[in-house]
């Protein structure tokens, strides 16, 4: 059985020393929420949409393990051991919008809903202020940790906060390996190709005039695009990157996961796997060519998961994907998401397009 413990008091007075800058940025005009809107196991924060710091004290006078996750199921902290009574100080960024999970489902609930899990949960404080201001658009910041950068997410089901067990997108993980400073707006939605991505109003058209200068817009479509001819697929394509830049953001291409669909040899390399579709439309390939040609950073995702897919064979890739509960070659359980995510962390560090400071690794 999991034990959850909120202490009354701040810990010890070199634990709690840890949160006192927190009262300094409430004199400096940004409002504090603490302990008090916690209950066992969750908070509720009434806040507005934002972006928002929370600092959480996390440990007690025994051992602990203790995660954070929130809104639609993001996983936001990763599960953190503790020792007995060597209290542990943790923070993170978080996006809080409407809808809270993909853009155009249900509108969820109204503030900041985090949950705390692990398997011997111990949460001693915790505090949310509106996230720190950022630099003048008119250049880099120098130092990203004084600034909230955004990751904004451009994808479809395999990328969204999806709303319910066993599903998860890489996206709705990705928040757990970025440290305070940085955070993750995942409009990702089910279903979505480049076509209807730019015409639905929830999505693009709602996206582009929130990316400011200097924000990551990571693109991943083409599961959906099933019936897009080549032409289409890559003019769509450079009218994502465009509408990114007209903003000052910095557009990403992602090539697409693959599905699970092995040869006979216990190879990835058919259409179905390496998202081929009845065109002739070589996803792949056309993102990759689109990025060369525009010069923008590649995330050369269907590359990575078909070598990670090879690499554990038909019986260990089972897991990744929903195949055990759905029969689903497509969807990632938690798991494989968490794995995918990983494999993204790794590549926005690799590519040089966020500061070590600011990601969680190991």
């Amino acid at each position: 059985m999991r034990r959850l413990t909120i202490a009354v008091p701040l810990l010890a007075v070199a634990a709690a020393g840890a949160l006192s800058a927190t009262p300094a940025q409430a004199r400096a005009g940004r409002p504090v929420l603490g302990r008090e809107n916690c209950t066992a196991a969750a908070c509720h924060f009434d806040v507005p949409p934002g972006t928002y710091d929370v600092t959480v004290l996390l440990g007690g006078d025994a051992a602990a393990s203790t995660s954070i996750s929130g809104e639609t199921r993001r996983s936001l902290l990763p599960e953190t051991a503790t020792e007995a009574g060597r209290p542990v100080v943790r923070s993170f960024t978080v996006n809080v919008r409407t809808p809270e999970g993909e853009p155009t489902g249900p509108e969820g609930t109204p503030g900041l809903d985090l949950v705390v899990g692990g398997s011997a949960p111990a949460l001693t404080d915790i505090r949310v202020t509106p996230a720190a201001p950022r630099g003048p658009r008119s250049a880099r910041p120098a130092d990203a940790r004084a600034h909230t950068r955004q990751i904004f997410l451009v994808g479809d089901s395999t990328v969204c906060d999806q709303p319910g067990d066993p599903y998860s997108g890489w996206g709705q993980q990705l928040p757990q390996y970025l440290r305070q400073g940085l955070s993750v707006a995942n409009y990702a939605d089910s279903g979505e190709s480049t076509v209807t991505y730019l015409a639905t109003p929830a999505l693009f058209p709602t996206v582009q005039p929130l990316i400011r200068e200097h924000d990551l817009v990571l693109i991943q479509l083409a599961h959906n695009d099933k019936t897009t001819d080549e032409t289409t697929y890559r003019t769509n394509l450079e009218t994502l990157v465009a509408g990114v830049r007209a903003r000052g953001g910095e557009p990403v291409l992602v090539t697409p996961v693959v599905r699970r669909w092995f040869n006979a040899d216990g190879t990835l390399d058919n259409g179905t796997a390496l998202l081929v579709n009845g065109l002739g439309v070589d996803h792949p390939a056309v993102i990759r060519s689109v990025a060369a040609a525009e010069d923008v950073p590649l995330i050369d995702l269907t590359a990575k998961t078909k070598a990670l897919v090879e690499s554990l064979g038909v019986e260990g890739s089972k897991a990744i994907y929903l195949y055990n509960e759905k029969r689903d070659n497509t969807h990632t359980s938690v798991h494989g998401a968490t794995v995918y995510a990983a494999l993204v962390r790794d590549e926005l560090l690799a590519l040089h397009l966020v500061p070590k400071a600011l990601v969680r690794v190991g």
